[in-house]
């Protein structure tokens, strides 16, 4: 008996990895005293950094200073190694708006010391994500406008043309260094508006008219 297809709507159920991409707008680079980068800057979050609207995003037991940062999310559809940039959408299937939350003050810390931020970036839940986004409703990924608000406060605004390295640049980039499958994920970046939440804050992010997503803030006990 042949096995089903993998379901890409679900990528979060069972995609491998999220390849996060920092500093790919300039502004957010500056706000946060970083210099604007000549070739991307790559981490990751494990797939349990994943959390769906309905759930919480806990802010972790050692860090006081959570920040949001909100995201276009990639879903890849085809695996590959070496991609070019002239394939490279083929191998997207679609969309997610996505929040890379950060623990501004361990990340801080990890840098000062020049240690990695896994602490500051890969906990649990510090992927949220929307629902997937098929890539037909999406016409123009590099003219989007995303945002995020916190307890109805317009916190972050910015348009993805202001990406410094492009979708096809950065799954070509990312491709020759990290194989891409079937179900990772991408977070391309975030625009300048950052800032800390706290316990009880609500999170509304979107893009543009074609989805939204809320979440709440919880302390880790």
């Amino acid at each position: 008996m042949m096995t089903s297809p993998k379901n890409l709507s679900k990528f979060w159920e069972w995609g491998r990895k999220i390849i996060c991409v920092g500093r790919n707008y300039a502004e957010h680079a500056k706000e946060l005293k970083n210099a604007v980068p000549t070739e991307p800057v790559l981490f990751l979050k494990p797939p349990t950094a994943y959390v769906k609207e309905g759930s919480p995003v806990i802010m972790p037991y050692y860090s006081n200073n959570l920040h949001h940062e909100v995201e276009l999310g990639v879903v890849i559809g085809k695996g590959g190694r070496n991609i070019s940039q002239a394939c490279a959408m083929e191998h997207v299937h679609g969309y997610a708006l996505c929040l890379d939350m950060t623990a501004r003050d361990v990340q801080d810390k990890c840098k000062e010391k020049g240690l990695p931020w896994t602490l500051a970036k890969a906990f649990d839940t510090s992927c949220p994500i929307s629902d997937f986004i098929p890539k037909d409703k999406i016409q123009d990924p590099h003219n989007l406008n995303i945002w995020l608000k916190v307890n109805d406060s317009l916190r972050q605004e910015g348009n993805t043309s202001s990406m410094i390295f492009s979708i096809p640049f950065l799954i070509s980039y990312i491709s020759k260094i990290i194989s891409l499958e079937e179900g990772d994920l991408i977070l391309t970046g975030t625009p300048k508006g950052v800032a800390s939440v706290k316990e009880d804050d609500e999170m509304m992010a979107g893009i543009d008219n074609i989805i939204s997503m809320k979440f709440k803030v919880e302390k880790q006990s």
